[in-house]
């Protein structure tokens, strides 16, 4: 199915499913910002206040400075809040796939991916170890190696019994031949992160809420729940 008709079935859902929808992203949007924000100005670990401040005054930090502001109970709790970003992803998808077959959705849904937390972790390191080395060939080896797990996730989602493994082959069966169309779909969104970056760049407040995403984000999460629906009727493993 083209990527405009994708597109379009999930900005038909967000009208059908709002205001709950965007509530869902107001609270997904915020948590991912949270957790981001949190995770690199934890004292002992890297402070981003510094490096930009340093930044923006013409100077480049030194390493030497980077690794002064490290403490082991400060990385630690960063490490931590940064791995929580990819569960709470799932579990955004899976509140876009129950809307997209037009199931019951409740907000605790979006905490599903605490459900397979260890799954998740693994196909996030295992994939981001493939997507790693690929890339020391060439960039364009990595990207192709990104969007070939880029189903890893769903497909956990609909068969959790699956291991982390058999997620990632199983991504990689259904990509085949499909991975352009998808980073096709991708590109069209560039406008919207741009303005979303605009946006958050020019709030002249210290914290903010990216509010582009609050759109962006079911709109870019439904269109590719519909791909996933698309390529999923059209193979069986």
């Amino acid at each position: 199915m083209p990527g405009s008709l994708l597109k379009a079935s999930a900005r038909k859902l967000i009208f059908e499913n709002s205001p709950k929808l965007l509530f869902i992203s107001l609270v997904y949007v915020v948590l991912i910002t949270v957790v981001s924000w949190l995770a690199f100005r934890l004292p002992g670990s890297i402070s981003m206040d510094d490096i930009n401040s340093r930044l923006l005054s013409g100077e480049i930090p030194s390493i030497w400075m980077i690794y002064t502001n490290f403490r082991p109970i400060g990385v630690f709790l960063a490490l931590i809040l940064l791995l929580l970003q990819p569960v709470l992803d799932v579990g955004f998808i899976s509140y876009c796939i129950k809307i997209n077959r037009d199931q019951g959705t409740e907000i605790r849904d979006l905490f599903n991916g605490f459900l397979f937390f260890l799954k998740v972790l693994s196909i996030f390191f295992i994939t981001s170890v493939f997507i790693f080395l690929w890339s020391l060939l060439f960039i364009i080896p990595g990207i192709v190696a990104s969007y070939r797990y880029r189903q890893a996730y769903y497909i956990l989602l609909d068969d959790p019994g699956k291991s982390a493994l058999q997620c990632i082959t199983e991504s990689s069966l259904m990509m085949y031949g499909n991975k352009l169309d998808l980073l096709i779909i991708d590109i069209s969104f560039i406008g919207w992160y741009l303005l979303d970056l605009a946006v958050f760049l020019l709030t002249p407040f210290p914290f903010t809420i990216p509010i582009v995403s609050l759109w962006l984000s079911p709109y870019l999460g439904l269109t590719r729940v519909a791909f996933y629906e698309d390529r999923l009727a059209k193979i069986a493993f």
